[in-house]
């Protein structure tokens, strides 16, 4: 069944890209190791039976929130795309696949956790491929309840930007909790995942308005 899932969702994202330009990945097995199978490196790090509210904040065309939820049907998904077509595709997703307990916000990250019922809502934010770490957690830690986690997938320059992100963790209530290094088949980049608690409350001045943190980054 969840295969089944997969397959559809491979070939409605290929015929929808070539007419929106979702993705730049266009090969079905590209599409299988770098989008699907890279979404699902998260599932360890949820716990042994995957539950809770889970929010992925810059999905596109829905990475990595709808190969979790396709995964782990217990997970209640938001998903935030500020792109009308990627969002418009994710909700095409959701209702063909009749997946439950999903809701797509198209809105900018930063106006997500001003929004009645966001703030401090969810037990784990996610996001890939969005921005540098400084940038990213001030996205998601104000979305995540205390003791609530952000996991953000990275590239090769993960170490140095967790290095990076000290002033923003301290000032944003998070703490780094571990470096996970990931592997995937045929893939040569190195990719992990950054593991981080939050531990205190974000203050109610961040996120900042749309774009701030982008320009005035969080820097040590």
């Amino acid at each position: 069944m969840q295969l089944d899932a997969f397959a559809w969702y491979l070939e409605e994202l290929l015929r929808w890209n070539a007419r929106h330009n979702l993705t730049a990945i266009v090969d079905p097995g590209g599409i299988a190791v770098k989008h699907f199978l890279d979404s699902l490196t998260l599932i360890p790090l949820l716990g042994a039976d995957p539950s809770g509210r889970l929010i992925d904040i810059g999905t596109g065309a829905g990475f990595p929130g709808l190969p979790l939820r396709i995964a782990c049907p217990a997970l209640r998904l938001t998903l935030v795309e500020a792109t009308g077509k990627k969002a418009d595709f994710c909700r095409h997703v959701v209702e063909g696949l009749g997946l439950k307990g999903v809701d797509i916000l198209h809105s900018r990250a930063e106006d997500v956790a001003r929004q009645p019922g966001q703030r401090e809502a969810y037990d784990v934010a996610v996001a890939r491929a969005v921005a540098s770490l400084p940038i990213l957690i001030e996205y998601l830690l104000p979305l995540v309840r205390l003791k609530g986690r952000v996991l953000a997938q990275k590239g090769e320059n993960a170490p140095a930007e967790v290095q990076q992100a000290s002033r923003a963790l301290e000032l944003l209530g998070g703490r780094l909790i571990q470096i996970h290094s990931v592997v995937l088949p045929g893939v040569a980049d190195a990719r992990y995942i950054v593991e981080i608690e939050k531990a205190a409350a974000t203050p109610p001045a961040y996120p900042r308005r749309p774009g701030l943190a982008a320009r005035r980054t969080l820097f040590p």
